[in-house]
């Protein structure tokens, strides 16, 4: 495969900022641009998830940190060192690939050594680098085992193991859970990162599945149409989302359109033309009287009941039970109101047998408190 061309050299000078920074990075294709002047930090020790629909740019981005392509404009540093004219094959970096890509004629112990000895290191220090990895993996008695062998999780603790057998400074995961079914897929989010966490490598992931972002992520970077949207820990993306779209991608949400009639500094009145009662908000917020909003509510914090709220002058909806989605630990109900708007709330199944339950077309109420929606301006 040949390497594109190497950009004039820049400075390699040490810094004092984040351990890696893409400063004002684009990567264009042709007319298309894939990603487009993106500014990030990340600090050592991190886990950061790329996190975006099919064709965000988040893959390309991981290949810009790889090295596998080059930046139509922008630098990467990596630990102050500018990337600018490091060949792939000599940056600080490893990736673990969506395949895993593991050597089908070398058995376990022969492809996590692999690298190593392309370094030319002793065989007595790949010895003992390759039993560490396999203890610290938990594969000890399948070192002799070749990749048919493995199950999808064996396979990927093996690829693993391999990505972190040259200590890197900074580990790409391209989609690691890709190829695992549901089960193991959740097992193995939680391995990963206790093996990172112990390594203490610096690790960006690219992923398309909300969930395994939430659960493996220090911070998330939610990606669209080649610009990141919002950074943020799990915490912040999934309850302050900075615009409709992260919104909608990160779990699921009701949204509502308003114009805001009143903002005090403990309280906001929005009025909707998809609701009967105006929406409360228990805080001020930065936009003035008369302008258009969206207000966006979780499915989770919505209470849903044959009874009219105590408290309804504010905050609450009535419709028809549409559909139920049964889900174990969890209900899922889709309730019309007369203006035709389809609102989702989700019920926690904590009671085996429940008296007069909730079923199709019963007639309900939907309420949340005050705290609970929040506020987007685009």
């Amino acid at each position: 495969m040949s390497q594109p061309e190497i950009l004039p050299e820049s400075s390699t000078e040490k810094t004092s900022d984040a351990y890696i920074q893409i400063r004002e990075v684009t990567k264009k294709f042709d007319a298309i641009t894939a990603v487009d002047n993106v500014a990030l930090n990340i600090e050592q020790g991190e886990i950061f998830a790329l996190l975006g629909a099919s064709g965000c740019g988040k893959s390309t981005l991981l290949r810009l940190l790889a090295g596998f392509e080059r930046p139509t404009a922008g630098r990467i540093i990596i630990d102050g060192e500018d990337m600018q004219s490091v060949q792939p094959y000599n940056r600080p970096v490893n990736m673990m690939f969506q395949s895993y890509a593991l050597f089908p004629h070398m058995n376990v112990t022969q492809n996590i050594a692999f690298g190593l000895k392309q370094d030319k290191i002793s065989k007595a220090k790949i010895k003992k680098r390759v039993e560490e990895l396999l203890e610290l993996v938990h594969m000890e008695t399948f070192a002799n085992r070749f990749p048919h062998q493995l199950s999808g999780g064996q396979a990927q603790r093996v690829a693993l193991a391999r990505s972190l057998a040259k200590r890197p400074k900074l580990l790409l995961l391209d989609e690691p859970m890709a190829a695992l079914d549901k089960k193991l897929r959740e097992k193995m989010q939680l391995d990963v990162v206790n093996i990172i966490e112990r390594v203490g490598v610096t690790c960006v992931m690219v992923t398309h599945d909300q969930e395994e972002a939430m659960t493996m992520a220090t911070r998330i970077g939610v990606m669209h149409e080649g610009r990141i949207l919002q950074t943020g820990t799990p915490h912040e993306v999934y309850e302050h989302p900075n615009c409709r779209r992260t919104a909608e991608f990160i779990g699921s949400v009701n949204m509502f359109s308003g114009t805001v009639m009143k903002n005090s500094t403990d309280q906001v009145v929005i009025e909707s033309p998809e609701l009967d009662e105006h929406i409360c908000i228990n805080h001020g917020i930065s936009s003035s009287t008369g302008t258009p909003v969206w207000i966006a509510v979780r499915p989770e914090k919505i209470a849903i009941s044959k009874n009219i709220p105590s408290d309804n002058k504010y905050n609450y909806a009535r419709g028809k039970v549409e559909e139920i989605a049964y889900a174990g630990g969890l209900s899922v109900y889709l309730v019309k109101t007369p203006n035709n708007k389809v609102i989702r709330a989700t019920l926690a199944n904590v009671d085996r047998l429940v008296e007069n339950r909730i079923t199709w077309d019963d007639e309900v109420y939907l309420s949340w408190k005050a705290g609970a929606p929040e506020v987007l301006t685009w």
